[in-house]
C-alpha cells in the first residue's frame, strides 16, 4: 500500500494567543506523528506540517475539536506548501507580519491544576499569583503584540532557574506561558500605607483577619482595585457605603464555591455553569437567605462572582465569614483604581487597610455583569473575562471607530470583519472617566494597529464620546441613538435586512430634537422608520427627573388628568414637599425646563414613584429595578393602552393604576400588570407591523429589556406567535452595545455609498 506524503501550511485566525495554543498545537503533532513547526505572529498561528495525508487529516481536525477551552477559532485556512524533511516538530519565535493583528486574550480564571499545583510544588506553595497557559492574566497586563513576556508588565520580573525550566519545556504545562512565576521570582504582595510598602509573604490571612474584624481593605485585582469587607456584616456594609459615596446601589459579593452559592441564593444550572465558567463573570442571582440589609438594599437579587485568582481562593480558606462583598476599588462615578500611588491617595479615606502587589495593570477592567433568562447568557457590563475579545460582524468595518453613548460607554474599532469592543469605560460624565476613555482609546489603537479613517458617534450634540469623535476630524456618520440600539442587536445575529426593531431605554436624541425612549421601528443598517412610540410627556427639570422619579409621575398625572390631581390624595404625593410639588406644577403649567420624552424608562419610573415603591432614587435605574423586585410573578393581568396614529397612550393605564392603589390591590400585582401590558403592547405593534411590513424578525434591545421578568415574558409571547426573536447576548442590551450598533451602521454606509 502506498502511503502519500504531503506539506501543509496551516493558518488559523481567531483567539488563539495567550492560551495555551502553541503547546497544543505541539501535543496534536506529537499525536498524529506531524514534523514541521508552529509559530505565532500577529496575524494569529501558522503550522507548517508534514505527514500522512491521512496523518494530516486527524492533525487538523483533533485543532478544531479539542482546542484550548479559553481559546476561539474563527478560520482555519490551508494550503499546500513545499516539503522541508523536517524530522521532528518545533515551535518557533514569534513574528511580526503585517498590520493585521491577531486576538488578544482575556484574563483567564486561574485552573484547577494551578490551584493543586499551590499545594505541591515547594516553589509555588500557596503562592498567590500561579498561572499557566491555560489560566491567569492576559488583557491586564499586555502592552503590544505578539503577546510576548517582554511586551507585558511582567517585563520587570526576570524568571528563576525552575521557572526559566518550565517555560522552556515543551512538555510543561507552564511552555511559554508569558507571567509564570514563583515565590522565588514572580511578583508580591505589600501594604500600603502613606505610600510605605511593606511585602507581606501571607496576605490572605491578613485579609482575612481584617475582613473578620469588620475592618474594609483595598486590594489589588487583575483589573483594578476592589473594596472587600464581610458580606454579613451590617455595620461593615454601612460603613463602605457612606465612605464609598454609594448610597443605594446594591453591591457585588464574592463567595468561595457554587455549594455556598447555592445555600444564599436560587441558582438554576444555567447561571451556575456561567458562575464557573473560565470568565467568571458577575451572575445576578435572586436572594433566598439575607446576608447584610445594605448589601442589596432592599431588592431581590444580588450580583455574585466566584473566586477567579488564586488569592481569592486563598483567602476563603482563612475567612470565617461566608460572603464578602467585592465591589469596585473607587469613589462615586469614578474610574476603578489600578495605579497604586493613586489606590493609597483616593481609597486611603474608604479602606482601613490597603494591600497591592508590585506588577503594574496596563489595561483597566472592572469585573464583568451577566444574568440568565430564559436559558440564554445576557450581558450587562462587558468588561474582564470578555474584553477585547472581538465580536465577528457580517460586514467589512476596518478603519471605523465608533464612539458609543456617553452612559456605560464601550468604544468599537473595526478591522476586518471583527468589532473589537473596549472593556466597560463607565458614565462619560466627569474628567477622569473621560480620561480613562482617551487612553483606553490610544492603548486600543496602538495595541490593534488601528488607523481610523471613518467615525461614528451618537448625534446627541452634547455627548463627550460624540465630541471626541467629531475632534478627530475626520468623516463622522452621526447615528440616532435607538436606530444604533437596533443596529447593535442585527450585527449580533448578522442581520442586514429589514426588521421590526423594539427600542426600549430611558434617553436618546431624537431627530425631532425631543427625548425618544420608547420606540417601535422598521428598520434596517441603512436607516429606519418609526412607527410607534410613547406618549412624550414633559419632564420638568430635565435630567432632574432620573434622581426623583415623583416628577415624572405627576407630570403623567397632569398631562392625562390636569393639576386637580396633582393636589388630590394618592398616598406617594404626601412623602413629596408640599412646596416641591407647587414647583413642578408652576414649571408644567408655564412650561419652563420640560423637555418632552417618549422614555420608557420614564414611564418605568413613573409607576414606581405612583406606587410609592421609588419617589427618590438613590443610583441610575433605582426605581426601575425596585417596581421588577416588586413583580407578583403569577399575575396574568394587564392594563388598558390605546393607540392614536403613531403615539402609545397610557392615559387608560394611569387611569386604571390610581384605581387600584385606591382599592387597595398589592404593589406586586399593580407592578406584574404594568409589566405585561409593556410585553402585551410589544405583541401588539409586532402583529401590525408583521400584516404591513411582511416581516417576522423582530430585534429587543435597550437599557428596559435588562428587566429580567420583562425581557424573559416578551421573548416567549412572540416566540409563541411564531416571531423569529433576536435578542443580546453577546453585548449589553444597555448603552454599553450602542457603539457595535454605531459601526456597522456605518460599514454599512461605506459600503452602500451612502452620505
Amino acid at each position: 500500500m502506498n502511503v502519500r506524503y504531503s506539506a501543509h501550511l496551516i493558518h488559523i485566525s481567531g483567539l488563539v494567543q495567550g492560551v495555551g495554543f502553541r503547546p497544543f498545537v505541539y501535543r496534536m503533532a506529537q499525536k498524529n506523528h506531524v514534523v514541521g513547526w508552529v509559530e505565532n505572529n500577529n496575524e494569529g498561528v501558522t503550522i507548517h506540517a508534514e505527514a500522512s495525508d491521512l496523518e494530516l487529516e486527524r492533525f487538523i481536525s483533533d485543532i478544531r475539536s479539542l482546542a484550548p477551552k479559553a481559546s476561539r477559532i474563527e478560520s482555519v485556512r490551508v494550503s499546500a506548501a513545499e516539503s522541508n524533511g523536517f524530522q521532528d516538530f518545533t515551535i518557533r519565535k514569534s513574528e511580526n507580519l503585517s498590520d493585521a493583528v491577531t486576538e488578544v486574550s482575556p484574563d483567564i480564571a486561574v485552573c484547577e491544576e494551578c490551584l493543586a499545583d499551590m499545594k505541591l510544588q515547594s516553589h509555588r506553595m500557596d503562592y498567590p499569583f500561579i498561572n499557566c497557559t491555560h489560566c491567569g492574566p492576559r488583557f491586564t497586563i499586555i502592552k503590544a503584540l505578539p503577546y510576548d513576556r517582554h511586551l507585558t508588565t511582567m517585563q520587570p520580573f526576570s524568571m528563576c532557574p525552575l521557572c526559566r525550566h518550565e517555560y522552556e519545556n515543551i512538555s510543561d504545562r507552564r511552555f511559554h506561558a508569558q507571567p509564570v512565576a514563583c515565590s522565588n521570582c514572580g511578583p508580591s504582595y505589600f501594604t500600603d500605607s502613606r505610600n510605605n510598602k511593606l511585602i507581606v509573604h501571607d496576605p490572605a490571612q491578613h485579609l482575612g483577619q481584617w475582613i473578620d474584624q469588620g475592618s474594609i481593605a483595598a486590594l489589588k485585582g487583575l483589573g483594578g482595585y476592589h473594596l472587600l469587607c464581610s458580606a454579613e456584616n451590617e455595620t461593615a456594609v454601612a460603613r463602605l457605603r457612606s465612605r464609598k459615596q454609594r448610597e443605594g446601589k446594591p453591591m457585588a459579593v464574592m463567595v468561595p464555591d457554587v455549594e455556598t452559592a447555592k445555600k444564599l441564593f436560587e441558582l438554576s444550572e444555567d447561571e451556575a455553569d456561567l458562575m464557573q465558567s473560565w470568565r467568571r463573570p458577575i451572575v445576578l442571582l435572586r436572594n433566598k437567605i439575607p446576608l447584610a440589609p445594605s448589601v442589596s438594599m432592599g431588592l431581590n437579587t444580588t450580583g455574585v462572582m466566584l473566586p477567579y485568582m488564586p488569592l481569592h481562593f486563598l483567602l476563603f480558606g482563612q475567612l470565617k465569614t461566608r460572603a464578602i462583598v467585592m465591589t469596585s476599588g473607587n469613589l462615586s462615578d469614578e474610574p476603578v483604581a489600578i495605579d497604586d500611588a493613586d489606590a493609597n491617595n483616593r481609597l486611603s479615606s474608604v479602606a482601613d487597610h490597603i494591600m497591592g502587589y508590585n506588577r503594574e495593570i496596563h489595561n483597566r477592567a472592572d469585573d464583568s455583569v451577566c444574568l440568565i433568562v430564559n436559558g440564554r447568557e445576557r450581558m450587562i457590563r462587558r468588561s474582564r473575562g470578555y474584553a477585547p475579545a472581538p465580536l465577528p460582524v457580517a460586514l467589512d468595518c476596518e478603519g471605523i471607530f465608533a464612539a458609543g453613548a456617553e452612559l456605560v460607554n464601550t468604544f468599537a474599532l473595526g478591522k476586518d470583519k471583527q468589532a473589537i469592543m473596549s472593556q466597560h469605560i463607565g458614565d462619560l460624565k466627569n474628567a477622569e472617566t473621560l480620561a480613562f476613555y482617551e487612553e483606553a482609546f490610544s492603548r486600543f489603537s496602538s495595541l490593534f494597529r488601528f488607523k481610523p479613517s471613518l467615525v461614528a458617534c451618537d448625534s446627541h450634540p452634547d455627548y463627550l464620546s460624540s465630541q471626541f469623535a467629531r475632534n478627530l476630524n475626520l468623516k463622522t456618520i452621526e447615528i440616532q441613538h435607538h436606530h444604533a440600539h437596533i443596529a447593535s442587536c442585527m450585527a449580533e445575529h448578522s442581520l442586514d435586512e429589514k426588521v421590526i426593531g423594539i427600542a426600549l431605554d430611558g434617553t436618546g436624541y431624537g431627530n425631532d430634537g425631543t427625548i425618544w425612549g420608547g420606540e417601535i421601528m422598521v428598520a434596517d443598517l441603512t436607516g429606519f422608520d418609526r412607527k410607534y412610540y410613547f406618549d412624550p410627556v414633559p419632564l420638568p427639570g430635565g435630567d432632574q427627573v432620573t434622581h426623583e422619579p415623583w416628577r415624572t409621575a405627576v407630570s403623567y398625572l397632569y398631562k392625562y388628568f390636569g393639576p386637580e390631581m396633582i393636589s388630590g390624595n394618592l398616598p406617594f404625593l404626601k412623602q413629596i414637599d408640599p412646596n416641591r410639588l407647587d414647583m413642578v406644577h408652576q414649571m408644567l403649567f408655564k412650561n419652563i425646563n420640560c423637555p418632552m420624552s417618549s422614555g420608557a424608562g420614564r414611564l418605568f419610573d413613573a409607576v414606581a414613584a405612583l406606587t410609592g415603591l421609588c419617589t427618590k432614587s438613590l443610583f441610575h435605574a433605582e426605581a426601575p429595578m425596585r417596581l421588577e423586585a416588586a413583580i407578583k410573578t403569577n399575575c396574568k393581568g394587564k392594563y388598558h393602552v390605546d393607540y392614536v396614529g403613531k403615539q402609545i397612550v397610557f392615559q387608560a393605564m394611569f387611569h386604571q393604576i390610581i384605581s387600584d392603589i385606591k382599592h387597595g390591590i398589592t404593589v406586586g400585582e399593580i407592578s406584574a400588570k404594568f409589566h405585561n401590558t409593556v410585553s402585551s403592547i410589544i405583541l401588539t405593534v409586532a402583529r401590525r407591523l408583521r400584516e404591513e411590513t411582511g416581516t417576522e424578525k423582530i430585534v429587543l434591545s435597550g437599557g428596559s429589556f435588562q428587566n429580567r421578568y420583562l425581557m424573559g415574558l416578551t421573548e416567549q409571547i412572540l416566540n409563541d406567535q411564531r416571531f423569529s426573536v433576536f435578542a443580546h447576548h453577546q453585548a449589553p442590551s444597555n448603552d454599553g452595545g450602542i457603539a457595535l450598533g454605531q459601526l456597522v451602521i456605518a460599514a454599512k454606509h461605506r459600503a452602500s455609498g451612502l452620505p
